[in-house]
């Protein structure tokens, strides 16, 4: 992981010395139609809290007390953005969030219907990154000091989750992808030519097989919040301070054919906190 966060702060400081030249010729054509965006931050994270819950019979077990998830983690993510007229923004966004922890249960701890017993050492993989596609609406293209655009998100999951004892002998763990939609906000306020904040959230509550149609009654959550200060350097980049909240989960069963090493039954509720630097390059 120091190694990957090595390399990627290494190309982030590339791109930001190597664009100059073409962010003074483009990023202020002010007649342009198209204007683009990449955006990328690294910090860490803090688990506020985490329970999670495989199979009907299983513990509900707490990442942060039981798991080894009571220290800081590393977080990175990147986006491209692109304005058109000034009213409209197509957002791509990848969020990694993979955090790997080993601990020794207190507690016998069931997952799937397998025991593990207490004082057995395990290996926890918590892997669910996340590719989000957005649309703002720009409502108020005519004040400088002000913006507020709403819209909507696309989020596509991807988790891995498992449970591994140190020798080898009990493992389980569950595995899925799926689309969740949501709503999008956001609202900048420029303190001056130079310095600004801006708030961004997206976020839903709902039955999901009211959302996608299915016969699970599954509820869901998720509420992606930040709030960034941030400074124009030059005419084509911006550098930024992040606070972000991370937060959702879904109960549920999945009663399609193969649910198979447990019943089907997941809980899956968490808490994060982000701290993050990052840039802007305009062209």
């Amino acid at each position: 992981m120091k190694k990957r966060l090595s390399v990627i702060l290494q190309l982030l400081a590339v791109l930001l010395f190597t664009f100059p030249v073409i962010g003074k010729i483009t990023a202020q054509n002010e007649s342009s139609k198209f204007l683009f965006r990449g955006v990328a931050e690294v910090g860490f994270t803090s688990v506020l809290a985490h329970q999670i819950q495989l199979g009907n019979s299983g513990t509900n077990f707490d990442y942060v007390k039981a798991g080894g998830q009571d220290v800081l983690f590393p977080t990175f993510r990147f986006s491209i953005e692109m304005d058109v007229n000034k009213k409209n923004t197509f957002i791509i966004l990848y969020q990694p969030l993979r955090i790997e922890t080993q601990a020794v249960l207190q507690n016998n701890t069931m997952f799937n219907g397998v025991l593990f017993p207490a004082n057995t050492g395990i290996k926890a993989l918590y892997n669910f990154p996340f590719y989000r596609f957005s649309y703002l609406r720009e409502l108020l293209p005519n004040n400088e000091k002000f913006k507020l655009a709403l819209g909507l998100t696309l989020q596509i999951r991807n988790a891995t989750i498992s449970f591994e004892s140190n020798d080898g002998l009990l493992y389980t763990g569950n595995r899925g992808t799926g689309p969740v939609p949501a709503l999008k906000i956001r609202t900048k306020y420029n303190f001056s030519p130079k310095f600004y904040t801006e708030f961004e959230a997206d976020g839903i509550y709902a039955p999901v097989s009211y959302l996608n149609g299915s016969d699970n009654e599954i509820v869901g959550a998720i509420l992606d919040a930040s709030l960034r200060f941030g400074a124009e350097m030059t005419d084509f980049s911006n550098i930024f301070l992040n606070f972000r909240y991370l937060g959702g989960g879904a109960t549920g069963t999945d009663t399609g054919a193969d649910v198979w090493p447990g019943d089907g039954y997941v809980k899956n509720w968490l808490n994060f906190f982000n701290v993050s630097a990052g840039f802007v390059i305009k062209i």
